[in-house]
């Protein structure tokens, strides 16, 4: 199903624990579970990794041209290889869902995410998959560049990492063409309680 697993982000050590890099942390969570590396290729503007997933090629990029121009690398490498954008998944922080969220989607708007914005101009089209990974919203609109290029508090974090895990174990039903089935894992932020044990039942040698 999928040919192509973008992660976004902005390059440079300034960026790399902020909020704006979780689909660059996804992606590389991606990479390590695949056990590939990603690479400088000029070709495509970022880092890239081949890998083979039912004797098919999967590629991998992390797009190095800054958030604002992500769609310079997606549409280089998805045209250079004839990716359709159906083919295509974008993971990238999501300001309307809390950490710890994350959520599959295919198509729909950029909900102004400058990443996504690009993406759309340079593939001319929207039919792209996505998976959303939730760093939680400030509170005012005026504060939402600063807060996402900031490191989110360690409680954050940790919760926007379980996310992560937690849709790279669902990778297998993402890249077998299932993501139904992927999207119930992926979506799913808690294990469900054990049920409680019944109670014994009353009798003489019962304590009351």
């Amino acid at each position: 199903m999928f040919k192509l697993l973008v992660g976004l982000g902005n390059p440079g050590p300034e960026y790399e624990d902020t909020r704006h890099n979780a689909g660059f942390w996804w992606l590389e969570a991606v990479a390590r579970e695949l056990k590939v590396h990603l690479q400088p290729e000029r070709s495509y503007f970022g880092l890239v990794a081949r890998a083979t997933h039912d004797g098919q090629p999967l590629w991998l990029l992390e797009p190095m041209t800054y958030m604002n121009r992500s769609g310079q690398a997606v549409a280089a490498l998805a045209r250079f290889y004839k990716i359709a954008p159906e083919q295509i998944l974008v993971a990238h922080d999501e300001l309307d869902l809390p950490p710890g969220d994350a959520r599959l989607k295919k198509g729909g708007g950029h909900a102004g995410h400058n990443g996504l914005r690009d993406i759309h101009a340079q593939l001319g089209s929207p039919d792209y998959w996505r998976l959303r990974l939730g760093i939680g919203h400030p509170g005012h609109k005026s504060e939402v560049a600063n807060w996402v290029l900031k490191k989110p508090a360690p409680e954050q974090r940790d919760a926007l990492q379980a996310a992560i895990e937690r849709s790279v174990r669902a990778l297998p039903d993402l890249l077998a063409g299932q993501p139904e089935k992927a999207t119930v894992a992926i979506h799913t932020s808690k294990p469900p309680r054990p049920k409680p044990p019944k109670p014994a039942a009353s009798g003489p040698d019962t304590p009351s």
